[in-house]
């Protein structure tokens, strides 16, 4: 959760700040409920974020015995004349793409119906989110615009931070999917894996041309 919000923050140019957690549940569990800080502050850690704080609550009246909420939000700041907002984006631009560790945080209700018609035990479908923070940094002012990609599939968060007038058209077998993917595929059709999943990039940046070895996934147009 830690890494999907400042991924999230990271869209936009900025430098993570500060993160604040919230756990709720019926009945708060302190073990369960300090891993998951230690995890996002694990996270923090590496990004150099400050890990605030945040609420616990017990609420048995709206969370089953169980259930648990856990969720953060991500503050960060960024120069005015450093904001990245995709307006300097043009035709033939490089959409360069970042791998994912697997499925990340999003397409999990899909997921969960796929589960009742076979199993599957590989790590990439439970990895956490990657942090994409040190490729972001590493392309400096080169990107024109960034996408995380979280529900909606790539195009679907290309197509938030593109200027009107504007489309990504990705080349879908320039790069191999994780494991998990194929799974997927034998129970769910490719148009909607391509609008649900990351299907292996779980961020993307538009460049004017890509370095090397950077992968290129797409062009603008």
């Amino acid at each position: 959760m830690a890494a999907h919000c400042m991924n999230d923050v990271l869209t936009t140019g900025a430098e993570p700040l500060f993160l604040l957690d919230y756990v709720a549940a019926s009945s708060v569990d302190l073990e369960e409920v300090a891993e998951l800080v230690e995890g996002a502050a694990a996270v923090c850690r590496e990004a150099g974020c400050i890990l605030l704080g945040g609420e616990t609550a017990e609420m048995p009246d709206v969370y089953r015995e169980g259930e648990l909420d856990f969720a953060a939000t991500c503050v960060g700041m960024v120069e005015r004349d450093r904001l990245v907002d995709g307006s300097g984006v043009r035709a033939g631009d490089a959409v360069v793409g970042f791998p994912s560790r697997g499925v990340h945080a999003n397409g999990f209700t899909l997921v969960r119906r796929v589960l009742e018609e076979e199993d599957y035990d590989g790590p990439d479908l439970l990895d956490p989110t990657r942090l994409y923070l040190a490729e972001v940094r590493a392309l400096g002012n080169r990107a024109k615009a960034l996408a995380h990609v979280t529900g909606g599939g790539i195009l679907g968060n290309l197509s938030r931070v593109l200027p009107e007038g504007r489309r990504a058209e990705i080349d879908w077998e320039s790069w191999e999917r994780p494991r998990v993917f194929a799974w997927l595929a034998r129970h769910v059709p490719e148009e909607e894996l391509r609008r649900v999943f990351n299907l292996g990039i779980g961020y993307c940046a538009v460049v004017r041309e890509a370095a090397e070895g950077e992968l290129v996934v797409g062009r603008i147009r």
